[in-house]
């Protein structure tokens, strides 16, 4: 992958379109979420996780407020409303020696909107 990974993500998120994260997915990419125990491992299941909370959090309110990058992984500060709630949260994103996400963690507050965005989550991949 020639493109930078951060400018991929900003594309995927913009135009909310899944065909978009094959090209941006290793093929034994790490997703983590706030909300289940254990990693998720490889490119099928991350890309269903980040397709439903695109679905979920990807509202008119969606923003990205902060970015913080090293050589190969960025922190990606948002902000969104969630059933009235304030969702404050970050991405963490690391990308392979490819360019390709190798590992994708999410991070979210408060509790109360944590829990909203569970829910919301659990119906979006029922």
């Amino acid at each position: 992958m020639s493109e930078d990974p951060v400018a991929g993500w900003h594309a995927f998120v913009a135009r909310r379109d899944p065909a978009l994260l094959d090209a941006l997915l290793a093929d034994d990419v790490v997703f983590r979420s706030p909300a289940v125990h254990r990693s998720q491992e490889g490119r099928a299941v991350t890309a269903r996780y980040l397709t439903a909370a695109m679905q979920v959090l990807g509202t008119a309110d969606f923003r990205y407020t902060g970015e913080w990058r090293t050589e190969r992984s960025v922190v990606l500060e948002f902000r969104t409303e969630l059933d009235g709630l304030e969702v404050h949260g970050i991405d963490m994103i690391d990308w392979d020696e490819d360019g390709r996400i190798a590992a994708f963690t999410v991070m979210v507050r408060p509790l109360k909107a944590l829990n909203a965005v569970v829910a919301h989550m659990a119906a979006a991949l029922a």
